[in-house]
């Protein structure tokens, strides 16, 4: 049985919120070692680890969803071609899934808003 239409803004905010949270881990990794992140820190991790708690702090309450994910959807993509891409082709094999995932999945959220469980929705915004 097919989940009906009148779910869809509902489970748009479902999954903007279990991957704001699970990019906003990644943040945290980085800037407070809760999990301890495995790699030395650099200066560009330092400010994508501000991007990730911060944006994706927002993207949890859905504040600022169009242009908090358009952000992020690049700084994903900045990502996978700095760090993935020169190992390779094919994400699987450089280790990039998650950075592709992340920016389609932010640029989808770019496009679609923050879905019905939002900041964005209770300020009148689409």
């Amino acid at each position: 049985m097919p989940i009906p239409a009148t779910w869809s803004a509902r489970l748009l905010s479902v999954m903007r919120i279990v991957v704001a949270l699970v990019f906003f881990s990644h943040g945290v990794s980085k800037l407070f070692g809760l999990p301890p992140f495995p790699y030395p820190m650099t200066p560009l991790l330092y400010v994508a680890g501000v991007l990730e708690v911060v944006g994706g702090g927002l993207l949890i309450v859905g504040l600022f969803t169009r242009p908090v994910a358009f952000v992020l959807s690049g700084m994903s993509a900045i990502a996978y071609f700095l760090d993935h891409a020169p190992q390779g082709p094919f994400p699987i094999a450089n280790g990039g899934e998650a950075a592709v995932l992340y920016c389609f999945v932010f640029l989808y959220l770019a496009a679609a808003g923050g879905g019905a469980w939002s900041v964005d929705a209770g300020r009148g915004q689409r």
